[in-house]
């Protein structure tokens, strides 16, 4: 499914745009985290305990899929170390005797950008999808 499916589906929705807009943009910084693995369960529990609509969170959370989530995840983490000041942010790992704790060891330094940067570039896409989506739910519905 396409952005541009995505953003039809979410038109359709009979709510106020700045509901979908929220709910949307929630389920783009929940995508976006740095709790992989666990970002449908949270897009739903967000939408519950906020009273989002559950569609427009999910399609957020979605922004990241098996498509972009190696992009995103890169990036951000290259912003959090950017931030953060890491100078060694390529790690040398022995690909020829690779034990998955050593591995686990030869990352720890990337995870505080990792942590970092996806939370700061979720936020800010987030943000920028917010704007997104109210103007073109204004726009599908100018009396709204």
């Amino acid at each position: 499914m396409t952005f541009r499916d995505r953003l039809r589906e979410i038109v359709r929705i009979r709510e106020s745009p700045h509901r979908i807009a929220l709910a949307f943009s929630s389920g783009v910084f929940i995508g976006m985290s740095p709790l992989l693995g666990l970002h449908t369960l949270l897009g739903v529990a967000a939408a519950w305990l906020f009273r989002l609509n559950t569609f427009a969170v999910i399609a957020g959370v979605y922004i990241t899929n098996p498509w972009t989530i190696v992009p995103i995840y890169t990036f951000s983490t290259w912003i959090g170390a950017k931030c953060l000041g890491t100078k060694w942010i390529i790690p040398k790992v022995d690909w020829s005797n690779i034990i998955f704790s050593h591995l686990l060891n030869n990352l720890k330094p990337l995870l505080m950008p990792f942590i970092f940067g996806t939370l700061l570039v979720g936020f800010l896409t987030a943000i920028i999808s917010y704007i997104i989506i109210y103007r073109a739910m204004k726009k599908a519905h100018p009396l709204s």
